[in-house]
């Protein structure tokens, strides 16, 4: 069975089943003159990625560039193991990832104080990348990967202050990572089309992620490629649900905020409140708590309850 989806406009996307989910995370294959993969997902699903390679008929050392559109490492943590099957590829990275990247020590601390004993599962092994083999890219920079097709970098902080979101001149896309949220695949066999922010911690900045949603509206966005997952053809859609979601995370964290003490105290309440929320909202279209999205909802809700906490902490502090 082929483990990829062909999208057109020359893309291709491999499931790399992260967290042993499909549709979870996946790298996005742009099959120009210069074979470019955005994201790898973790180290457990290079295999998988490889497969996907092996049936598109993409041999490793074809590969000319790999984009990271952050260093979360649900995202770029297998870059470096990947690295070692393309001998030929460089990796483009955001200026503010490049070095945790080349050192990932902080990168995995950071990701063992979330994931606590599930990081090896998860992530094992993350590997340095040499800096020689990085290439940074500032913000509305571009490359070249064929003749007829650019790639335009934009620093789209909101997510992470280490994230780029690239537009695809072909099929007037963006490659979004993490910065307008999360796609609920699972929902489309049910008729539901379901977006929700991605808040995690340390670096999120509700403010910022909007100004990123608006800016890939200025620029005439027609589909967003998710790093959670697969392609909308419906931005304004992904917009609408962003802005209708974010408000509701921010003050549901404001009032546990308040109300708790402790930081895991208001990460607890901040969660089951906004997962409570959300079961209603899906409750009234139709979908029970039985359903297997739920799963992951409540684990990500977790992760964004965490980076609220974070980012009322610091606003705290600021004041």
């Amino acid at each position: 069975m082929q483990n990829f989806s062909e999208l057109g406009y020359r893309i291709y996307l491999i499931d790399g089943f992260d967290l042993n989910r499909k549709n979870r995370t996946g790298t996005y294959v742009i099959a120009d003159k210069d074979i470019t993969l955005v994201e790898t997902s973790a180290s457990p699903s290079i295999p998988h990625l490889l497969k996907g390679l092996d049936d598109l008929g993409i041999a490793p050392e074809d590969i000319t560039y790999i984009i990271l559109t952050h260093i979360h490492l649900d995202h770029a943590g297998g870059a470096g193991l990947f690295l070692q099957h393309c001998p030929n590829a460089k990796v483009i990275v955001h200026p503010k990832g490049a070095r945790h990247l080349e050192d990932p020590t902080r990168l995995i601390a950071g990701a063992k104080a979330v994931y606590g004993e599930e990081f090896n599962k998860l992530f094992d092994p993350i590997l340095p990348i040499p800096h020689d083999k990085m290439i940074i890219k500032q913000d509305r920079e571009s490359l070249q990967t064929s003749d007829s097709s650019t790639l335009t970098f934009y620093d789209t902080p909101g997510h992470a202050n280490h994230h780029f979101s690239i537009f695809d001149s072909v099929s007037k896309g963006m490659f979004s990572g993490d910065t307008v949220g999360i796609y609920y695949r699972e929902l489309n066999e049910d008729g539901i089309e379901f977006y929700l922010p991605s808040t995690s911690p340390n670096q999120f900045n509700p403010e910022a992620m909007l100004a990123a949603a608006d800016l890939y509206a200025s620029i005439g966005v027609e589909r967003i490629y998710f790093g959670h997952y697969g392609v909308s053809e419906n931005p304004n859609e992904v917009y609408k649900q962003l802005h209708y979601w974010l408000p509701i995370f921010v003050e549901t964290a404001e009032t546990a905020f308040k109300e708790y003490t402790s930081f895991k105290e208001q990460v607890a309440a901040t969660s089951k409140n906004i997962f409570n929320t959300v079961a209603t909202h899906l409750g009234e279209k139709g979908i029970t708590k039985d359903h297997s999205v739920f799963e992951i909802i409540r684990l990500d809700l977790k992760v964004c309850s965490m980076g609220l906490i974070d980012y009322l902490e610091k606003r705290e502090k600021n004041k």
